[in-house]
């Protein structure tokens, strides 16, 4: 089963590019050709590289590395948001801040200050010092939980990077190419793709395409979170060395039930056979007995019947026709 297909990406309109007079010259082999000044990306190529890019976040949450996901583009936050919580993956959608991976040490103090700060809400321990104190933390906390929300159970570098809109996160991707962070990103055409080292050719500014390609990222994450790639692996030569066995012994089966079927209908169609028979041999034998007993009754009673009725007609006919010959001589 395809990872993409290309009627998804033509559903969600992934083909439109920017406007031709806001390229990037270097996205040229990327663009399959120009309509009404909007230049369409060639799906063909986006879906041979979704898949490369695809398979390589499989394998890597395979081997439990960390994926991180940004995009801080109003029309894309929400998106990163939902399908990063569903993988369980780390996120930034509203605003990057300089040095989150080239300078952690610092980020990770913010993160366990936004921690401290939540277990004393939590505890009631805020209640107690002053008003305009308490008033200062909560914003303190307000603005820690919009920044680093998404990062909060981050303890290292993250392994990979999967950005939307390389052009607008030009910052993380800066830092991610300085530390050798592996980056995945959706390039528009406008969009430089040198810095990108899996890049997905699509539109990066509608919410259906970005929505297609992140939920698929999210569940290559899924899926190599669960292991289910090493699967077909091993099971695939298991099934193919005992194919032949499972084929005899159904084969074997087969013939066995076939076999027993037909010696039942053999046994059904016989037993009536037999039967016939004994009756025909039991009445040849009882008819030489039934006549010899039934031929003195019978042999009486069938000698009027074809005798008596003849005889009778032509001793009429003759005294008819003696009567008529009297009677003749008379008259003469």
């Amino acid at each position: 089963m395809d990872v993409l297909t290309m009627k998804e990406l033509l559903e969600t309109g992934v083909h439109f590019g920017h406007r031709t007079r806001k390229w990037n010259p270097k996205m040229s082999r990327y663009i399959f050709t120009e309509r009404k000044g909007i230049h369409i990306i060639d799906l063909e190529q986006t879906v041979a590289l979704f898949k490369k890019a695809y398979y390589y976040v499989r394998d890597n949450a395979a081997e439990g590395k960390e994926i991180l996901f940004i995009g801080t583009k109003k029309q894309v936050q929400t998106t990163i948001l939902e399908e990063a919580q569903r993988c369980g993956a780390h996120y930034v959608n509203r605003r990057w801040l300089g040095g989150t991976l080239t300078n952690f040490a610092t980020i990770k103090h913010s993160i366990d200050r936004m921690k401290e700060l939540e277990r004393m809400i939590e505890d009631g321990t805020i209640e107690h010092v002053p008003n305009k104190e308490a008033s200062k933390l909560r914003r303190e906390l307000a603005k820690l939980v919009r920044n680093l929300d998404g990062l909060r159970n981050m303890q290292r570098v993250p392994d990979l990077m999967y950005v939307i809109d390389p052009d607008v996160e030009a910052n993380p991707v800066h830092e991610a190419n300085l530390l050798g962070i592996p980056v995945i990103a959706i390039v528009d055409t406008n969009c430089d793709p040198d810095p990108i080292d899996f890049p997905i050719p699509g539109n990066d500014d509608a919410i259906k395409a970005t929505k297609l390609i992140t939920s698929r990222i999210a569940d290559a994450v899924i899926e190599g979170h669960e292991g289910r790639q090493d699967a077909p692996r091993q099971a695939a030569p298991a099934a193919v060395a005992t194919a032949p066995e499972l084929e005899s012994k159904s084969a074997e089966e087969d013939k066995a039930a076939a076999v027993a079927v037909v010696d039942e209908t053999i046994d059904l169609e016989a037993e009536p056979e037999t039967e016939p028979a004994v009756e025909v041999e039991t009445e040849s034998e009882t008819e030489p007995a039934a006549k010899t007993e039934t031929e003195a009754e019978a042999e009486p009673e069938a000698e009027p019947v074809p005798v008596a009725t003849p005889e009778p007609d032509e001793e009429a006919d003759g005294a008819v026709e003696a009567e008529t010959e009297s009677e003749g001589k008379k008259d003469e």
